[in-house]
């Protein structure tokens, strides 16, 4: 079956059986979106109002200028997929609680077993804490962390500060810029490590 295919069942059945609080505030569910051949998947924290609106993740300003560095290291969004740790809008945007990153935890599975990525992209503490708990964003951010987990295909892992920090916090900005610029490095190191 063809990778789209299966990422629109995927997404049809969590669809309905998601058990997550978040759906009785939000107004729809976010699925991830992008490329389902993609060496590369960014994940988010959750979906933000504009997200909630247009059900796409990130396309309000943390978005913007997500594109803005994909631009730097000549990627196009056609050539990555997106998603979230959770897939409905928490309230006020605020960070969602532990039982709502459980209750969207396989649907996010699903999407990266399907992708497969060769690289995954934490956008954010509270998507790098889903899957490493322990560590700080602050010393992790721009650091290739190698970990194997079960059903995942992939390794290998990037934390990023997420967007929405720089446009909160001028001074993070230079900081995600520099750490994005690593991204295509990383790429060759772990391209060199399969071989």
């Amino acid at each position: 079956m063809d990778k789209s295919l299966e990422l629109e069942n995927l997404n049809k059945k969590w669809l309905e059986e998601c058990q997550c609080e978040l759906k009785k505030t939000a107004t729809q569910a976010v699925p991830g979106v992008g490329n389902p051949d993609a060496d590369i998947i960014f994940i988010g924290e959750a979906p933000g109002r504009s997200e909630d609106k247009l059900g796409i993740p990130f396309v309000g300003a943390a978005g913007k200028f997500l594109d803005e560095m994909l631009e730097l290291i000549n990627l196009k969004r056609s050539e990555i997929y997106i998603t979230n740790i959770v897939k409905y809008r928490p309230p006020n945007n605020r960070d969602p609680l532990p039982e709502e990153k459980s209750s969207c935890r396989e649907w996010l599975l699903g999407e990266l077993k399907i992708i497969s990525p060769k690289l995954i992209i934490f956008l954010g503490r509270h998507a790098m804490n889903n899957f490493f708990p322990d560590l700080q964003i602050s010393g992790a951010h721009g650091k290739l962390l190698i970990k194997k987990f079960k059903g995942i295909s992939t390794s290998y892992f990037f934390p990023l500060y997420h967007p929405a920090a720089a446009l909160y916090d001028g001074s993070m900005r230079e900081i995600l810029k520099e750490d994005f610029k690593k991204i295509p490095k990383v790429l060759k190191e772990i391209a060199k490590r399969k071989v």
